[in-house]
């Protein structure tokens, strides 16, 4: 295929997905299958690949997020991207009003719009190709996010018209993304973002535009700042931008005074619930933007338009009780049941309350009478204890010291907040410890992904992750899309995975603060994972880079009975559970080693555990008490600061002679040191 043939190719393919990616994403019209989409999407990523020069910059394959940022570059908005002034009820969107009359002088009508929850940006094109976008900052200067933007399906990278144009838009986060979000947070053990809006912005600032590609945010665009075009109104400047690709403000509104306006602010209340995205109030603009000349703006916020601010519905109610949900990582999450009370448009029995310490700063207690409301409309929580009407009969809440699903300890590391249940075997955590458990890393269980993981449990045929070991040929042959040969397949991995080292089952067992480094200190210094039951934190402390928190956490963990149980039925199939103890020599005892690119022989994994075995450091990061840059293809960052240091780099070859050196003379030949 000659070069003009594939550039001809690659442009109809742009053109092509482009559209679909609008018809799906802003018009939720979609014209074609999944299948079909992926399917050009693939030929498109093959063609760039194989033809990086003929790249296009409005190709969709940029929305995937580009290399990692130190840092944002400054912008200096052209035209200010101010702020609004608020009103918060009828009487001060009255004086409002008022005060535009009496600017103006002559009749005008307003646009209503929804005030969106999100973070403002601006977004240039020129001759309609997308080239720079920004976060508003102060108004005056904000930072650079363009690659973080690329990665919003609804942001065009190429205009239908081919149209210098600079306009402002919200960036926000749906109801149901947030959720997700929050949930998969949790689970990693991350904190939880507060509301929409913070997980908007947390995500579009991200430094790494591919952490921003995998949360699902979302634009609408509700103002033209400059434009090679001109327009009336206000609403001329909206079907404009729709008209050119642009997902613009939802539902707006006119109204041809300020009382059809108040009645629309009272509609938007009522059905702002029910939207898929949050929003706090409504915005009201001047819609004739010849007037808005004459209304002007203050230094900070325009006269020609303001926010009527909806105020956060609280209610009072009981809290009856105190109960605790166990998470997928094993903490312990106090919620507060409550009377049934309606708010936002929908019953509410229960509450978060956080954490012990979030209960007891406000010092709530059981019986005692609260107001909640919901947290960004979505999550409701309890904000505040109604003293005046305490009795005295309240009880005090104290987070339990067994886990109320398994019955394990319950413990509480210094400087965190989160108590968390220590059982392997307890069921509120099993799926995430056996997703762990067989992982490359750990257990290393091959063809044991997520989705098998997820069938097994679902079934009830794994409820931890010992149970793996004793699955059937007969079991798995009858569950759906499990063939014999892939039944086989998977049977003789987890055979395989017995005789893993036991460093790799120390980390498969997913203790808190330990590490695969950690784990594999315990293994050279134990002949059986036996000993971790009577192991004192004393002999812990002496090991290599152990601390009081990795100490405490052994000893916990292995002090379980769960644990006891837990490994002897390891022990009862055939699982290694003894250590080689010893370093297989100390050849290179003293050196410390770094590995970066991609190796022909060897995984990165791999040969850091040769070094290893033979007495070596390895690090993930370069200093100057590195031995020696170990640099395979495609070597980035590490061999450069290497170079800058003065750090010895070694190529494969001479990495592959270390490995099958004889003597400490003949490395520190090979190493010219």
């Amino acid at each position: 295929m000659q070069n003009k043939d594939v550039l001809k190719r690659i442009k109809e393919l742009v053109e092509l997905i482009n559209y679909h990616n609008h018809k799906y994403y802003v018009e939720d019209d979609p014209q074609i299958s999944d299948y079909e989409y992926d399917m050009l999407l693939r030929e498109l990523i093959w063609l760039e690949d194989k033809y990086p020069e003929l790249v296009q910059p409005d190709s969709p394959t940029k929305r995937v997020g580009g290399e990692a940022k130190k840092g944002f570059s400054q912008v200096t908005h052209r035209i200010p991207l101010l702020s609004l002034s608020n009103v918060f009820n009828e009487g001060e969107l009255y004086d409002f009003d008022r005060r535009l009359k009496e600017l103006i002088g002559e009749d005008f009508d307003y646009i209503v719009e929804y005030k969106i929850d999100g973070l403002s940006v601006s977004l240039e094109y020129q001759n309609g190709l997308f080239i720079k976008g920004a976060t508003r900052g102060d108004g005056f200067v904000g930072e650079d996010v363009t690659e973080n933007l690329k990665t919003i399906k609804t942001i065009p990278l190429r205009l239908k018209e081919n149209v210098d144009i600079v306009v402002r838009g919200e960036v926000f986060m749906s109801k149901e993304e947030f959720l997700r979000i929050n949930q998969e947070r949790e689970e990693n053990e991350e904190s939880l973002f507060a509301n929409p809006r913070n997980a908007a912005a947390g995500s579009l600032r991200q430094l790494d535009p591919k952490i921003t590609a995998k949360r699902k945010l979302d634009i609408f665009i509700f103002n033209i700042q400059e434009c090679s075009k001109n327009f009336t109104t206000h609403e001329e400047s909206l079907r404009y931008l729709k008209d050119i690709g642009f997902k613009v403000s939802p539902d707006f509104k006119l109204c041809s005074n300020i009382k059809d306006v108040y009645k629309r602010i009272l509609e938007i209340n009522e059905i702002k619930d029910s939207l898929p995205f949050e929003i706090d109030g409504a915005v009201v603009k001047l819609n004739q933007l010849n007037l808005r000349e004459i209304a002007g703006t203050t230094s900070k916020a325009p006269r020609w338009a303001t926010a009527y601010k909806f105020p956060p519905e609280k209610k009072e109610t009981k809290l009856i009780d105190i109960t605790i949900n166990v998470g997928r990582t094993g903490i312990l999450t106090p919620n507060a049941v409550l009377e049934p009370v309606r708010i936002s448009g929908s019953q509410v029995s229960r509450a978060t309350l956080h954490n012990i310490d979030y209960i007891k700063q406000k010092d709530i207690r059981i019986g005692d009478t609260v107001v909640i409301q919901k947290a960004a409309e979505i999550i409701p929580e309890v904000v505040e204890v109604v003293f005046s009407k305490r009795t005295g009969n309240e009880k005090e809440f104290n987070m339990p010291s067994k886990c109320p699903v398994c019955g394990a300890d319950v413990v509480r590391f210094e400087d965190e907040v989160a108590y968390r249940c220590t059982g392997i075997e307890c069921p509120a955590k099993s799926y995430r410890e056996i997703l762990h458990f067989v992982s490359r890393d750990a257990m290393d269980i091959e063809g044991m992904g997520e989705m098998i993981v997820k069938t097994l449990f679902e079934k009830g045929l794994i409820k931890n992750p010992a149970d793996i070991y004793y699955l059937k040929f007969e079991d798995l042959i009858k569950l759906e899309r499990f063939g014999e040969k892939s039944v086989n397949n998977l049977l003789q991995a987890i055979e395989k995975s017995k005789k893993q080292s036991i460093d790799r089952l120390i980390f498969a067992l997913g203790i808190r603060h330990i590490g695969q480094k950690a784990s594999k200190t315990l293994a050279s210094n134990i002949s059986s994972i036996y000993e971790l039951f009577d192991i004192t934190k004393d002999r812990l402390l002496q090991l290599e880079d152990f601390g009081e928190k990795m100490a405490d956490s052994i000893i916990t963990f292995f002090k379980q009975d769960q644990t006891r149980h837990f490994i002897d039925r390891l022990k009862s199939v055939g699982v290694n559970l003894v250590s080689e103890n010893k370093l297989k020599s100390d050849l290179l005892s003293g050196f410390t080693f770094v590995l970066t690119g991609t190796l022909a022989r060897y995984t990165r994994n791999e040969a850091k555990e040769k070094l290893e075995n033979l007495g070596a450091k390895t690090s993930e990061s370069v200093s100057k008490k590195t031995t020696a840059v170990i640099a395979g293809e495609d070597a980035g960052s590490k061999l450069k600061k290497a170079n800058s240091l003065g750090i010895k780099v070694l190529n494969e070859e001479q990495l592959e002679s270390i490995l099958n050196a004889k003597s400490r003379d003949e490395v520190l030949r090979i190493i010219n040191i």
